[in-house]
């Protein structure tokens, strides 16, 4: 694929698109009444011949010249373009909607979750998701969106383009979620330690650190509700230094096996939209 003006047009190709700032990209018809239905349908209707450079037709369209090239890229035996961000993705993406590319809108829906964007903006990748109603993509982003706080990630401007309702079905996947992984902050009686909960003479007292750890889990959980933190060493260290307890962190190796059953609970409760 090239980019030619008239004057330099070749033969090769059959019709021009000219883009909101005046580039022509020379292009073929079949290659693009393939790749989209609405052009197809449009080379449908009676067109000119294309038999000398006045008869070429032109098609103008209201986009700029840095989206319709990546966008040809798609389209014709070349390697795809390199994504640099969500900003050009989405644009990229919502001309591919218009104009009902079926090829790329495919690509960027699968760009859409590479680990780049779901790690840094999963907030922003939901949004975009829900906008073009891509509902797999939707729920792959809501699971990535509880290691952040939803409620204080960036505000972004594809929010705008989001119904209330898919905005609500995020807040409700955290705050059932949040529940529900609270809910199971639960110590059964063989975790215990033999300083701080030993001396109550078989009444069962939970040990020191597992009352802190309860606390800070239920604070931590409240707004990022995964396993991600709360079994992390940092996190189990700082339960027992705040116990005040000197044996309590062997009490928290000692009940490793609980913590692990506890950690796979967690991450069985529902986790997309």
């Amino acid at each position: 694929m090239t980019v030619l003006d008239r004057d330099s047009y070749s033969g090769d190709t059959d019709v021009f698109l000219e883009s909101a700032d005046g580039v022509k990209f020379c292009i073929h018809r079949c290659i693009l009444a393939v790749a989209s239905p609405f052009f197809e349908h449009m080379f449908s209707l009676p067109q000119p011949p294309p038999d000398s450079k006045e008869h070429i037709p032109v098609i103008p369209v209201s986009e700029h010249s840095s989206t319709i090239s990546p966008l040809l890229q798609f389209i014709y035996p070349e390697p795809d373009p390199v994504i640099t961000s969500l900003d050009e993705l989405v644009t990229l993406l919502a001309t591919s909607v218009k104009y009902d590319f079926l090829g790329p809108i495919a690509a960027l829906r699968k760009e859409l979750l590479s680990p780049r964007f779901l790690n840094e903006s999963p907030a922003r990748v939901y949004a975009i998701a829900s906008r073009f109603d891509f509902e797999y993509e939707a729920q792959v982003a809501s699971r990535h969106t509880l290691s952040c706080n939803i409620l204080d990630c960036p505000l972004s401007d594809d929010l705008k383009h989001i119904s209330a309702y898919a905005y609500h079905r995020l807040l409700v996947l955290h705050r059932t979620r949040a529940d529900a992984a609270q809910a199971l902050l639960k110590t059964p009686q063989d975790v215990k330690c033999m300083q701080c909960s030993g001396p109550f003479y078989g009444a069962f007292v939970p040990p020191k650190w597992w009352k802190e750890f309860e606390k800070l889990a239920k604070e931590e959980l409240s707004v990022r509700p995964t396993t991600d933190v709360i079994f992390s060493m940092p996190f189990l260290a700082r339960a027992a230094q705040e116990s005040g307890c000197i044996r309590c962190a062997g009490s928290i190796l000692d009940a490793h096996a609980f913590l692990a059953d506890l950690k796979k609970q967690i991450e069985d409760l529902p986790s997309t939209i």
